[in-house]
């Protein structure tokens, strides 16, 4: 696993999982915002642009991650941070290990497996995933997602260079994962964030996950749909991981 840094190596670490076909990119902004005062470290999921592997499991990034931090953290780190993709690695980190982390921040993670959308995701971007090399595509693609317009040109170059096999994998991954309950052993302070306009089964997802773990504070973002928070306001994002970690 490959990742990019910001900040002095001698302050805390705060790591940030980026979602499913997006890269460090996404969280550029935060990094930029946070590395006066911590060591940011941004990895590149397994099976997206950048990366060095195809991508197999949440379960093994997960453990690729927690490998990293235990040669280069002694073990642990202040922060973790995970969208979506990142949010569901993230949740199987804190699962695989319980002090992982001080404070973890998932934002729009689904921990409801869907059978019939699983299924549909061979055939579809099968027949469908050269449309994504093509610029109009993209954007209309872009658009769907929410993401502030400046950032259309990373993700148009690193979405096509994301093999077919890999994003079958990791969308696949992404419908069918399921909260450990070794989830709830977990020493870390857990804040869990999701847009007021997200769908259902992002909302039962967060409510699911305050609930394996009561000790969860879950934040409903208002006017906001999937990935907005830390994408498009990385200084809202960035008051509330300096919020979370000073008033622990």
């Amino acid at each position: 696993m490959k990742f990019q840094e910001f900040g002095s190596k001698q302050n805390r670490t705060i790591l940030l999982l980026h979602g499913g076909g997006l890269s460090w990119w996404s969280y550029r902004e935060a990094a930029e915002l946070l590395q006066k005062d911590y060591h940011i470290i941004l990895p590149f999921l397994d099976g997206h642009a950048g990366s060095d592997r195809p991508f197999t499991t949440i379960e093994e990034n997960a453990s690729e991650i927690i490998s990293f931090i235990d040669k280069h953290m002694n073990g642990s780190v202040l922060l973790i941070g995970g969208l979506s993709l990142g949010g569901q690695i993230l949740l199987e980190m804190l699962s695989q290990r319980k002090n992982i982390c001080s404070y973890a921040l998932v934002e729009s993670a689904a921990v409801i497996p869907s059978k019939l959308t699983n299924a549909l995701i061979p055939p579809a971007f099968g027949s469908s995933y050269g449309l994504i090399k093509i610029r109009g595509f993209a954007k209309l693609q872009f658009q769907s997602l929410h993401i502030k317009p400046e950032l259309f040109e990373d993700y148009y170059r690193d979405t096509c260079r994301i093999q077919k096999r890999d994003m079958i994998a990791f969308l696949q991954a992404n419908t069918s994962y399921a909260l450990k309950s070794a989830f709830k052993e977990t020493s870390a302070k857990i804040h869990v964030f999701a847009g007021e306009r997200e769908t259902g089964e992002i909302l039962r997802s967060a409510e699911a996950i305050c609930s394996l773990c009561p000790s969860c504070k879950m934040h409903l973002l208002k006017g906001l749909k999937h990935g907005e928070f830390s994408i498009n306001h990385a200084d809202q994002y960035v008051e509330a991981i300096q919020q979370i970690i000073t008033d622990a």
